[in-house]
């Protein structure tokens, strides 16, 4: 038996539909109402929550694979202590309900902010960690102590591995998380910066996490990544893929801090989430590098999906779900 958490998200709900093709039982938590997900008939839904140790231990009963996908993703200053409470307490809650029901193995979806994603001197990978420096966003910082509680979680005996994805491609909610992208492109919105960030297409996310999962690996961390690649040329794709017009104004540092500033002032008199935050602002102009060589050398018959393929597949895959 497979308990999955964050189900719902972009990452859980492509997984359930993987663990449900491979035949195994699986079990999903939800907190208020059971999301209708394709693809997914035969998951048990339990209703409990990550921050409800009771509700978490009685989920877990029978279970001998966790996948934690639940987080909450945001580069919002005003959802710091959301984050640090659901983050790393709710992992704390996990690995700690994990050890204490006999539970075989955990994965755990981390992220390359855990590993301090602003450095411009070198290539990014798996032996470097957040640190102030290397990372502006509180997010980064609550993966990373995230992972501090995996980590505790292997030395009281509990078998586990992390994947670290990049910037994930998928056809989930436009409205919010990484798939925003493809509404900004749809909208022909006309901005770009020169920045470059890794990119990753869901299906190679779920598929990494389900060969670990089933692997020996024990007590180690792998970048997910397919392909380094510009903002700019990603939202070129995009609005290919929409058949709309790419981005042709230049963001430059000057402008972003302009911005940044001027949504922080509406933010604050209208509640609303900012479209720009200073640190969001920072990690689009950074030109940033990862190494992905770790978990393709460990999984020499893994590969990653063609960029131009992936991003096909999902502009025609949201154009159905918004019936564009």
């Amino acid at each position: 038996m497979i308990l999955v958490t964050g189900a719902s998200g972009l990452v859980g709900s492509h997984l359930l539909q993987k663990l449900i093709r491979e035949g195994n039982a699986v079990k999903a938590l939800y907190r208020n109402n059971p999301p209708k997900i394709a693809d997914t008939e035969g998951v048990e839904w339990v209703k409990g929550d990550i921050l409800d140790i009771v509700s978490l231990e009685e989920s877990l009963q029978n279970v001998e694979q966790v996948y934690h996908c639940a987080a909450v993703v945001s580069f919002n200053p005003a959802k710091k202590a959301s984050m640090f409470h659901t983050n790393v307490e709710g992992t704390a809650n996990v690995v700690n309900a994990c050890i204490n029901s006999g539970v075989k193995r955990l994965l755990f979806v981390s992220s390359v902010a855990a590993l301090g994603r602003i450095r411009e001197d070198k290539p990014i990978d798996e032996t470097m960690n957040w640190t102030p420096e290397t990372s502006n966003s509180e997010y980064g910082k609550t993966k990373y102590l995230s992972e501090m509680e995996v980590w505790r979680g292997m030395s009281e005996g509990l078998s586990v591995v992390v994947v670290n994805p990049v910037i994930i491609l998928g056809s989930g909610d436009w409205n919010g998380g990484s798939s925003g992208i493809f509404k900004s492109s749809y909208e022909e919105f006309p901005w770009y910066t020169e920045g470059t960030s890794g990119f990753v297409d869901v299906f190679d996310v779920v598929k990494a996490m389900y060969l670990l999962m089933n692997s020996d690996v024990n007590g180690e961390r792998f970048i997910v990544s397919g392909h380094n690649t510009g903002y700019k040329d990603i939202f070129g794709l995009i609005a290919t893929g929409f058949n709309k017009k790419p981005p042709h104004k230049k963001v430059t540092p000057l402008l972003a801090g302009i911005v940044w500033r001027w949504e922080a002032i509406k933010a604050y008199f209208t509640g609303k989430d900012p479209l720009l935050t200073k640190e969001t602002a920072k990690t689009a102009q950074a030109k940033v590098v990862f190494n992905n060589t770790k978990l393709l050398q460990s999984f020499p018959d893994f590969s990653y999906t063609p960029l131009k393929t992936s991003i096909d597949r999902i502009c025609a895959e949201l154009k159905a779900k918004y019936q564009l």
